[in-house]
């Protein structure tokens, strides 16, 4: 189980090193063939913190601040209202198809419509609806990528400015699952091996990054909120009908 998770956050690292997203949700269905849910969640939060931070790092000078200061206000009340109402809600599984919907119009949005393009009160919106998901459901790189479809933005940009907000949901998650008693001291070994294998993965695809044309990056990063979508519609079968 250590060598092929540790396997699996280099492997998944890779990937969102060159596109952006897919690694985060990628290793948390590996992680589902070895752990329990209850400690997938939190486990996972800590290696992504780590390989969305070393992201950053090798990108730091590409990140669109403007993007990340709104964000990083409107996350922490998300996370709060995570707890007060998102736990109550009948049925989460629409949630699913919502996001599949969305994510499925931002990919195939015909050339005449107008791109998604946020302004700061957007960015707080996203924020606390990120802060909302996160430690529900792990992975929130499929509800933020979609507002990163747009012309105005080179790849590294988007990679960098992704990643930065990716760390802060991560980050906002340890001390909540710290504050619900869970151990993080019981895992250290599986955990540090897997931010080893995150930090090796983010240098390879970061390096790959560099070396990639700007229509073939835009063309996989559809591509993989394509498959994301997919995934999304699969979940809300699976909640709503079996």
């Amino acid at each position: 189980m250590l060598i092929f998770l540790t396997i699996s956050a280099i492997s998944t690292s890779i990937i969102s090193g060159i596109i952006g997203m897919g690694g985060g949700v990628l290793l948390i269905s590996l992680m589902s063939f070895f752990l329990p849910y209850h400690l997938i969640i939190p486990i996972h939060g800590v290696v992504q913190l780590v390989s969305n931070s070393s992201r950053s790092f090798y990108l730091r000078k590409n990140i669109l601040w403007s993007y990340v200061y709104p964000f990083l206000f409107g996350a922490p009340i998300g996370l709060i209202i995570s707890f007060i109402i998102l736990t109550e809600l009948p049925n989460s599984s629409y949630y699913d198809l919502i996001l599949a919907l969305f994510i499925l119009y931002v990919v195939f949005k015909p050339a005449r419509f107008p791109e998604l393009r946020l302004k700061r009160k957007g960015w707080f919106t996203l924020g606390i609806a990120s802060g909302i998901q996160g430690p529900l459901l792990g992975a929130t790189g499929p509800l933020i990528a979609p507002f990163f479809t747009r012309t105005d933005i080179t790849k590294e940009q988007l990679v960098a400015t992704k990643a930065a907000l990716q760390i802060i949901t991560h980050f906002l998650k340890i001390p909540l699952f710290l504050s619900l008693s869970f151990k993080y001291q019981d895992h250290l070994s599986l955990t540090g091996a897997m931010v080893v294998g995150a930090i090796i993965g983010t240098v390879i695809g970061v390096k790959i990054l560099s070396k990639i044309k700007e229509d073939y990056f835009k063309f996989l990063f559809k591509f993989v909120l394509f498959m994301a979508s997919l995934r999304l519609f699969y979940k809300f079968y699976q909640g709503a009908f079996l």
